[in-house]
């Protein structure tokens, strides 16, 4: 285990919880061509159903959530609306996401955001042992057991993939 100079907010959640973790560094590239996920899955050599991108959404009654799934996959706003219990969903504004998470664009975690949201999770990560989420910035990952990470993010598991 490994710790950076300085930590996040997000991995100081998991070293507070004393998790088995891994922290991966990288060159992050400014040049927009490739999604945030699609790069740590590059630059990791790492299966991209394996690393988890969150995607916050605003629900038909104003409020946000978290909707975390595998890079390789699409959302389906609709399952996750379901999930969420609301008439429907929709992306939320990048300047509320990174008012109320703490994080910037590329760097969205789902552990120790500013403002703690609801979280659903897509039942494709089961199939791992471990996955990779954001460490909070760009350019940083983070590896922790699909349990602990479920467990530490108080989070629902359902299909929410297209």
């Amino acid at each position: 285990m490994t710790t950076p100079s300085a930590a996040t907010p997000a991995l100081r959640t998991v070293l507070e919880a004393d998790l088995w973790h891994r922290v991966y560094e990288y060159e992050h590239d400014d040049d927009g061509v490739r999604g945030f996920g699609a790069e740590a899955a590059d630059k990791l050599g790492v299966d991209p159903k394996r690393i988890l991108k969150t995607l916050v959404v605003r629900t038909s009654d104003g409020q946000l959530a978290n909707a975390v799934l595998a890079v390789a996959d699409m959302l389906n706003l609709k399952r996750v609306a379901k999930a969420l219990k609301v008439k429907s969903v929709k992306m939320a504004e990048p300047a509320q996401v990174q008012q109320k998470t703490g994080y910037v664009l590329g760097g969205v975690s789902p552990l120790g955001q500013k403002t703690p949201l609801p979280m659903v999770v897509d039942s494709a990560v089961s199939q791992f042992d471990t996955v990779i989420v954001s460490g909070g910035q760009r350019g940083m990952s983070l590896e922790l057991k699909t349990k602990d990470f479920l467990d530490l993010a108080n989070a629902s598991v359902v299909t929410i993939r297209r």
